[in-house]
C-alpha cells in the first residue's frame, strides 16, 4: 500500500499539533511519501508535475491540515486548485484518482463545540466535509471517515500544564489516523 500524507499547514514551524501528528506518522509508516507543502512551496508556486505523479503512485492519501477560518489553509486549497485538475483527475480523461482513498485529517484551535448550530449555525460536517465530499465525488476518490482533534489552539501554548494537554490529544489523534490508514 503506497501511502501519500500532503501537510498542508501554512508554517509547521509555528505548530504543535500537527508537527506532532507527522512525527507520528513518519514513525507508523517510514516508506509513506510526505508532501510537506509549507517546505516544498513557502511561494505558493506548486509543482504541479511532481505532486500528481505522488498522486498517481498513492493507494491511500491523507490530507493534514488545521482548520483556519472554517477552512483548509489558503496553501492546502492552491495544492487542490492547480493538481486537482479536469484532464487529470476528473472528466472524460481525467481518471488518476478514480478509487483511491482520501482521509481527511484536521485540527481546530477552538473545541469541537465551537463547529456546532448553537455556536456558528453550522456543524464541521457541513462547514468543512461538504467540500471535501463534493470533491471525492466530482474525482471518484474513496472518501474514508475523517479524524478530527479540537482545542489545540496556539493560545494555549503559554501555559505548560495546557501545552502537555495539546501535545497529548496530538498524540491521540496521530494514533486515530494511523489505525485509520491501516483499516483500509
Amino acid at each position: 500500500m503506497n501511502i501519500l500524507i500532503v501537510s498542508g499547514h501554512t508554517d509547521l514551524n509555528d505548530s504543535v499539533a500537527n508537527k506532532i501528528i507527522l512525527d507520528e506518522l513518519r514513525k507508523a509508516f517510514p516508506d509513506a511519501e510526505f508532501s510537506i507543502l509549507s517546505e516544498l512551496y513557502p511561494d505558493f508556486r506548486i509543482d504541479v508535475k511532481a505532486e500528481q505523479d505522488k498522486l498517481v503512485r498513492a493507494d491511500v492519501i491523507v490530507w493534514q491540515f488545521p482548520v483556519f477560518w472554517y477552512s483548509m489553509p489558503s496553501l492546502l486549497r492552491r495544492w487542490i486548485e492547480q493538481v486537482v485538475v479536469h484532464g487529470f483527475a476528473y472528466g472524460s480523461t481525467g481518471h488518476a484518482l478514480e478509487g483511491k482513498k482520501l482521509i481527511p485529517s484536521f485540527t481546530t484551535g477552538a473545541p469541537a463545540e465551537a463547529y456546532s448550530h448553537e455556536a456558528v449555525g453550522y456543524t464541521i460536517d457541513e462547514i468543512l466535509l461538504s467540500q471535501i465530499k463534493a470533491t471525492c465525488a466530482l474525482c471518484k476518490l474513496d472518501l474514508q471517515d475523517y479524524v478530527y482533534t479540537g482545542s489545540v489552539s496556539y493560545a494555549m501554548r503559554t501555559d505548560d500544564a495546557l501545552l502537555e494537554q495539546i501535545r497529548e490529544v496530538s498524540r491521540q489523534h496521530a494514533q486515530k489516523l494511523i489505525e485509520q490508514v491501516k483499516k483500509v
